[in-house]
C-alpha cells in the first residue's frame, strides 16, 4: 500500500508562515536547494527553494531575497499556489528589505577628511587638523577636528573619532539614566557601553544596564526611549502591558521614538 499522503498545506485559507528573520540562515547540510522564479501580479520574483523535513511550507524574506522551505513530497504547483496566496505579504516584505538595505548602505561612514557622520541626530564633518593637539569639537560649525596629518589612514581616522564618540556616549547616557531611574523609582547599579551588532540595550535584574554606544548617532528623543525602555525592565522584566504602561508613565509618546528607532540601522564603522 502506498504511503498515506499528508494533509494539504492550505486549510480554510490558512498558511503556515515563519516570522521574518533578520537574515537567511544556511540550509541544513545536504538539503537540496534550487533557484526558481514566478510572477506575483506584475512582479517577477526569484526565490530559493529548499526541500526539508518539515510538515508545512515556510517563508523567510531576508537580505538575499525570498527563501521557501517545503516538504519533499509537496509538488511545485502547490508551492506556487501557496506563494500566490501570500503574494501581497511577500511583496511587502521584499520592499521593506530593499529599503532596509538602502538605509544600511547610506549609514556607512567614509573615514576621510570631509567625511560625515550623524551625532545626536544631526551630521558632523570630520576635519583633519594636524595643528591640533587633541580632538576638538566645534559645535557651532559641527566639525570634529582630529589631530591627524592629511595622509592619515581611514583606520586612524576611525579609531580616533570612534574613541571620541564612545566618550561622548558615556557622558550623554549617564545623566539620562539617572533622570529616568529617578522618575521610575528604580536603582541602576552600573551602566556599561556595548558594541552589539543587533541590540540597542539590555537590562539585568541586578540593576545593570547596557546601552549600545552607537545610540550617540541618534536624536536625543530616540536615546531617551531606549534608556527608559531598559530602566522600565527593572520594574517589569517582560514586554507585558504593564511594562509598556511603565514606559508610557515617563514617555507618554514613546511610540513615536520606538517607530523611529525601528527605521534606523546600526551605523557601520
Amino acid at each position: 500500500m502506498p504511503p498515506k499522503r499528508p494533509a494539504p498545506l492550505l486549510q480554510d485559507g490558512q498558511l503556515s508562515l515563519f516570522d521574518v528573520a533578520p537574515e537567511i540562515t544556511p540550509a541544513e547540510g545536504g538539503a537540496p536547494r534550487s533557484r526558481r522564479e514566478l510572477w506575483l501580479g506584475q512582479h517577477r520574483i526569484g526565490y530559493e527553494l529548499k526541500r526539508a523535513r518539515r510538515r508545512s511550507i515556510g517563508f523567510v524574506v531576508g537580505p538575499q531575497g525570498l527563501r521557501v522551505s517545503a516538504p519533499r513530497w509537496v509538488p511545485i504547483s502547490e508551492i506556487e499556489r501557496a506563494l500566490h496566496h501570500k503574494g501581497e505579504w511577500i511583496l511587502r516584505k521584499l520592499v521593506e528589505q530593499r529599503e532596509r538595505q538602502q538605509r544600511i548602505q547610506a549609514s556607512r561612514i567614509e573615514w576621510l577628511d570631509g567625511g560625515s557622520l550623524p551625532y545626536l541626530g544631526a551630521p558632523l564633518t570630520l576635519v583633519l587638523a594636524a595643528a591640533e593637539r587633541e580632538v576638538v569639537w566645534d559645535e557651532a560649525a559641527r566639525q570634529l577636528r582630529l589631530p591627524l596629518p592629511p595622509g592619515a589612514s581611514a583606520e586612524q581616522i576611525r579609531d580616533l573619532a570612534q574613541s571620541w564618540l564612545q566618550a561622548r556616549a558615556r557622558e550623554d547616557f549617564l545623566p539620562r539614566c539617572q533622570h529616568f531611574a529617578e522618575l521610575l523609582g528604580v536603582t541602576m547599579k552600573t551602566l556599561r557601553l556595548s558594541s552589539a551588532q543587533t541590540r540597542w540595550g539590555s537590562a539585568s535584574a541586578d540593576g545593570s544596564i547596557r546601552l549600545n554606544w552607537r545610540l550617540i548617532h541618534f536624536a536625543p528623543a530616540i536615546i531617551d526611549y531606549v534608556v527608559a525602555h531598559e530602566l522600565a525592565h527593572l520594574r517589569e522584566m517582560n514586554h507585558s502591558p504593564a511594562f509598556w504602561d511603565t514606559v508610557r508613565s515617563v514617555l507618554p509618546d514613546f511610540e513615536r521614538s520606538r517607530d523611529a528607532l525601528r527605521e534606523e540601522s546600526i551605523v557601520v564603522h
